[in-house]
């Protein structure tokens, strides 16, 4: 079935790029523009499908502690539309939107979700909280807009980043669903052959990280894209964490 269905997606957008949009260019340029904008929600739209698709399949594949019962991976559809619809709300309540922008309007997901172990928390059977540790693949990793990893590549076997890390209501110091969400990335990073992990955060954010164990600063940036701040990238060898981490997470 899901070879099926991605078949059909792939067929969907060539009948598209090759034929619908020959024709549009001998049409009225009011209707061409009504029908362009169809065009491109439609590929918005196989676009989702197709990154939901791959993404159950790949967390389906990881090992990961199914004991855990504060913390998951994603399994369905359901889930992942959840964590998408958070990640969207909590990037417009903090004016996040023009680095990180909704593909689809209330839905914020990329094309790193196909190789990205992504872990939620719930509560009252909503999505409340959200992290993802994307695995190196030809699509590379989304901090390389701002400092590339190619050095590291060549000295570990599987690097990954830590991203779309956010929970719906955040409040200060260690939220549970903070500490159930690096716990998950630790389980994950264990449990699946990743010799690295790297990370982009605000500045000001340092002196918890740095309590993790394992962190090393390796760039400054006196900006994140379009995100007028001060951030790191910082590299995490969760192998290496603090007695300080197995205490407050792993516990």
């Amino acid at each position: 079935m899901y070879l099926n269905k991605y078949n059909s997606q792939k067929v969907l957008k060539e009948l598209i790029q090759t034929n619908l949009s020959k024709q549009l260019n001998l049409m009225p340029k009011s209707y061409r523009l009504e029908q362009e904008k169809a065009i491109e929600f439609f590929q918005k739209r196989a676009f989702l499908e197709e990154c939901i698709d791959k993404s159950i399949e790949f967390n389906k594949s990881l090992n990961w502690d199914k004991s855990q019962k504060n913390v998951f991976l994603i399994s369905n559809a359901e889930e992942l539309i959840q964590v998408f619809k958070l990640r969207s709300t909590v990037y417009t309540d903090i004016n996040y939107q023009n680095e990180f922008p909704d593909t689809i309007e209330g839905l914020n997901f990329d094309l790193y979700e196909e190789t990205s172990a992504v872990a939620f928390c719930k509560n009252n059977g909503q999505v409340s909280g959200t992290i993802r540790l994307i695995f190196d693949s030809k699509n590379k990793l989304p901090s390389e807009e701002k400092y590339s990893f190619d050095s590291q590549r060549k000295e570990f076997n599987q690097i990954g980043e830590l991203s779309r890390l956010m929970v719906k209501n955040n409040s200060k110091g260690l939220g549970l669903e903070f500490k159930n969400l690096f716990k998950a990335m630790y389980i994950v990073f264990v449990n699946n052959d990743i010799d690295i992990t790297y990370v982009g955060i605000k500045k000001e954010h340092f002196k918890l990280y740095d309590k993790f164990g394992g962190v090393e600063i390796i760039k400054e940036l006196d900006n994140y894209g379009n995100l007028d701040l001060n951030a790191l990238i910082l590299s995490w060898d969760p192998s290496k964490v603090s007695n300080f981490f197995k205490r407050s997470f792993l516990k």
